[in-house]
C-alpha cells in the first residue's frame, strides 16, 4: 500500500464504508419512513386509463362531427383490429379508429377506480392531436375536442381529489404530429417562426428528423430555448400550466430520448410549480443514472426480472441478486416512486402475456410486493385479454364488472395487501439467502412490520432452510402467510436468523411475524 495515492486511499475507504454499512445495517430511522408515508408518490397504486376507450360518452350523438373521415367511430362492443397503412396520412388506419370516450364519461366512473383501492390515475395523452392515441400533438395546451376542454379536465381533477385520487398526465415532449400547423409551416417556409422547433434538412428521409422512422412524428428540437420555455420553463408552460389546473404529475413518453440534462430541468420546473409533483419517465434502459434526473421510472428492468423468473428463464436465486443489485444501484427512494409495470397500452395485456392463472398470480403478487408503485392497466382487474397494439387498447368491459368477479376479487386483495402493509408501501428491501426461491424482505423501523416474500415459480413445492438477516426478529416468533387460505395460521417459526419453510409450486408467500401471547409480556419491548 506504500504507493497508494491519497485520492485512491479515499476511494478505498469509501468503498469499505459502503460494504460495511451493507453488511451491518444500522437500525432504520423512524423519521425516514414517516416522511415516505407523507409523500403520495411512494408506493402509489396507479390506475391507467385510455380516455377514448374507458367509458362510453353520454353525448355521443352530439360529438359525431368530431370524427370526420378518414376517422372512424366504432361501436363500444367492437374490438380494435390491425389496420392498413395510409400513405397519404403517413400512419396506420387503426390510429384513426375511435370509440368515443371522453373526460366527462371517465369522471363518471372514478368511483370504480376508488373502489378498487387505487390512489392515482394516469391518463394517456389528452392534448389536441389527430390520432386516437394523441402521441402526435398539434397543441399541448389545448385538449382534443373529442375528449373535452381544459375546464372538463379541471372538473375531472377536482372530483378525483375529492375521492383522494391523484392525477398524472402523459407528456409527449419528444415529438409532435406531422399534421400540426407548426410543422406544416416549418416545412413550407424557411422563414417560419417554427422552423427551428424541428430538425429539418435533406439528410433526413421526408425532410425532417422523426421519431424512430415514423413519418407522422417529427421530433422537437430541445436545443431551441423557445421549445424548452414553451414545454416546461415558463410559468405558463405546458408542464406548469396543467399542474396549476389540477394535475399532480407527469409521465414522460420516451423519456430516454429527452436526455438527462433536459429531464433534470423539466423535473426541477415541475417541482417549482408543485413541490410534490411526480415526474416519472418511460425508460427502457437500466434506470440507475436516469433516476438522478427524475422522481421515478417505468421500471422495465424489474418487469423483465419478474417475468423471467416466473417463466423459468432466470434462476430464482439469481433473480433475487439481480433485484438487490438494482436496488443498490438506484437507491430505494426513487424506486418507491417508480412504476411497477407488467402491461400497458404498448404491451400485450397481462392475461395474454401470462395466460396460465397460477403463473399470472405469481407475477402480480411480485408486482405488488417489490419496491415501487404498481401500475394497473384498465381492465386488468377483469382479466381482459389483448395482444399487441391495437388489441391491447380494447374498450373497457363494464358488463363484466361485478363484486364477485374472481379477477376483481383478486385485484382488490393485492391492492389491499399493498395498502395495509406499511413495509410493502414504503419499506426498504433486503435479499433473503436462499438457493431455490425468489425471496426478499421488506422492512421498516418497526420490526413486526417486516414482511418476508418467498416466491416459488417452479412446478413442485420447495422446502428449504433460509437465512433472514433481520437482527430485530426474535427467535421463536410465529410467521403467518397473508396470501394463504388462513392468514392466521402459523406456517413457520423464526429461528436465530434461520427459518424452515415449505412454499407450494407457483406460489408466493408473504410472511408476517406475529407476537406470541405471553400474558402481556413482549419480547419486542426494547427492540422496536
Amino acid at each position: 500500500m506504500r504507493n497508494v495515492q491519497p485520492s485512491q486511499m479515499a476511494a478505498y475507504l469509501l468503498a469499505f464504508t459502503a460494504i460495511t454499512a451493507q453488511a451491518t445495517p444500522l437500525q432504520p430511522d423512524a423519521k425516514v419512513f414517516a416522511a415516505r408515508e407523507k409523500d403520495w408518490r411512494n408506493g402509489a397504486i396507479v390506475y391507467q386509463i385510455l380516455v377514448d376507450r374507458f367509458v362510453p360518452s353520454a353525448n355521443l350523438a352530439a360529438k359525431k362531427h368530431l370524427y370526420p373521415a378518414p376517422k372512424v367511430l366504432r361501436e363500444w362492443h367492437e374490438q380494435p383490429l390491425r389496420g392498413v397503412e395510409l400513405e397519404d396520412q403517413k400512419l396506420n388506419s387503426q390510429e384513426l379508429e375511435f370509440w368515443g370516450g371522453d373526460i366527462q364519461s371517465a369522471q363518471s366512473r372514478l368511483d370504480h377506480v376508488k373502489d378498487l383501492g387505487a390512489t392515482a390515475i394516469y391518463l394517456n395523452p389528452i392534448h389536441l392531436a389527430w390520432t386516437n392515441h394523441k402521441y402526435d400533438a398539434f397543441d399541448y395546451k389545448a385538449i382534443s375536442p373529442e375528449y373535452g376542454n381544459r375546464d372538463d379536465f379541471k372538473r375531472f381533477a377536482a372530483q378525483a381529489h375529492q375521492l383522494g385520487l391523484k392525477v398524472v398526465l402523459d407528456g409527449v415532449f419528444n415529438h409532435m404530429g406531422r399534421n400540426s400547423p407548426q410543422f406544416k409551416d416549418a416545412m413550407a417556409n424557411p422563414q417560419s417562426p417554427w422552423r427551428n422547433w424541428f430538425v429539418i434538412g435533406s439528410a433526413y428521409k421526408g425532410g425532417a428528423r422523426v421519431w424512430t422512422g415514423f413519418q407522422n412524428l417529427p421530433e422537437l428540437n430541445l436545443d431551441n430555448p423557445a421549445v424548452r420555455k414553451y414545454l416546461y420553463e415558463a410559468p405558463d408552460s405546458v408542464v406548469r400550466g396543467y399542474l396549476r389546473d389540477g394535475a399532480d404529475g407527469w409521465r414522460l413518453d420516451t423519456a430516454y430520448e429527452l436526455g438527462l440534462p433536459y429531464m433534470r430541468a423539466l423535473t426541477k420546473a415541475a417541482h417549482q410549480e408543485k413541490k410534490d409533483a411526480l415526474v416519472v419517465g418511460e425508460i427502457v434502459n437500466y434506470p440507475d443514472q436516469w433516476l438522478t434526473a427524475m422522481d421515478g421510472v417505468m421500471n422495465f428492468t424489474l418487469r423483465q426480472i419478474i417475468l423471467s423468473v416466473a417463466q423459468g428463464e432466470i434462476n430464482p436465486a439469481v433473480a433475487t441478486r439481480m433485484t438487490e443489485r438494482l436496488v443498490l444501484d438506484t437507491g430505494i427512494e426513487p424506486l418507491l416512486k417508480s412504476w411497477n409495470v407488467i402491461d400497458n397500452h404498448d404491451i400485450p395485456r397481462i392475461a395474454t402475456q401470462v395466460p396460465e392463472a397460477k403463473q399470472r398470480r405469481l407475477v402480480q403478487t411480485l408486482q405488488f410486493t417489490l419496491p415501487g408503485s404498481p401500475n394497473v392497466y384498465y381492465g386488468s382487474e377483469l382479466g381482459m385479454t389483448g395482444g399487441g397494439d391495437p388489441e391491447n387498447r380494447n374498450p373497457m368491459r363494464w358488463d363484466w364488472v361485478s363484486a364477485q368477479h374472481p379477477e376483481m376479487v383478486w385485484m382488490k386483495k393485492l391492492i389491499s395487501l399493498h395498502q395495509h402493509n406499511r413495509a410493502l408501501r414504503v419499506g426498504n428491501f433486503r435479499r433473503i439467502e436462499t438457493d431455490r426461491l425468489f425471496a426478499f424482505e421488506r422492512y421498516t423501523d418497526k420490526t413486526l412490520e417486516t414482511r418476508l416474500v418467498l416466491a416459488n415459480p417452479g412446478k413442485t413445492e420447495i422446502t428449504e432452510r433460509i437465512l433472514v438477516t433481520n437482527a430485530g426478529l426474535m427467535d421463536d416468533t410465529p410467521l403467518v402467510d397473508l396470501m394463504g387460505a388462513d392468514p392466521h395460521q402459523h406456517v413457520a417459526t423464526m429461528g436465530p436468523g434461520l427459518i424452515s419453510v415449505t412454499v407450494p409450486a407457483q406460489t408466493v408467500m408473504v410472511l408476517k411475524p406475529v407476537e406470541r401471547d405471553l400474558g402481556g409480556y413482549s419480547r419486542y419491548k426494547r427492540y422496536p
